[in-house]
């Protein structure tokens, strides 16, 4: 078995971000706001893979099954909504994902409904749990696909909108919002 840690992925990758950001918006100018939300938006997702995929542990010639890949899916994957919570894994697959909704209209104007951030953070939600489940699948990393965990995720990205979208009626926290945000209606 071997044993990959995030800092040998993700450290690089969020270099080349910088990097990218730097050379990317020399034509675009942004304010220190913005750069600080796209930065520490970077640093939220990176973060997020990091809880989430890592460590990357790699089980070389120990395929784990000789069951078809929707078998293999129909077993790995929790597909029992609610009945099967774990309480604090449910609420702190909520917690992981509030920011994710904060970060959402600060981002772009065309959030603008619970639905929409709800719908934004479902697909991201979906997409990781897809992931983990293909890189159980060719590499054996012991990750659980569950449905629960995409219902909290979503959740979570609907309650950091509403937090956002509650914050932004009172006007000193508006004002000081609308220095960090892309988004005209934030």
């Amino acid at each position: 078995m071997i044993t990959i840690n995030s800092w040998y992925i993700l450290l690089p990758v969020f270099i080349l971000f910088l990097l990218s950001l730097i050379i990317g918006t020399r034509k675009k100018i942004y304010r220190a706001g913005q750069y600080f939300l796209l930065i520490t938006l970077a640093i939220y997702l990176l973060a997020l893979i990091h809880l989430v995929f890592f460590p990357l542990e790699v089980y070389l010639g120990q395929y784990k099954s000789t069951q078809p890949l929707w078998q293999q899916f129909l077993h790995e994957f929790n597909f029992i909504p609610v009945l099967t919570i774990d309480l604090s894994s449910f609420v702190l697959n909520v917690i992981l994902f509030i920011p994710f909704g904060v970060y959402l209209p600060l981002l772009s104007s065309n959030i603008v409904s619970v639905k929409k951030a709800a719908k934004y953070g479902f697909f991201l939600s979906l997409s990781i749990e897809i992931l983990q489940f293909i890189i159980e699948f060719t590499l054996g990393s012991g990750r659980i696909e569950d449905i629960n965990d995409i219902i909290a995720n979503t959740l979570g990205a609907a309650v950091g909108f509403i937090i956002v979208r509650k914050l932004v009626k009172i006007k000193p926290v508006k004002e000081l919002i609308s220095k960090f945000s892309l988004s005209k209606t934030a």
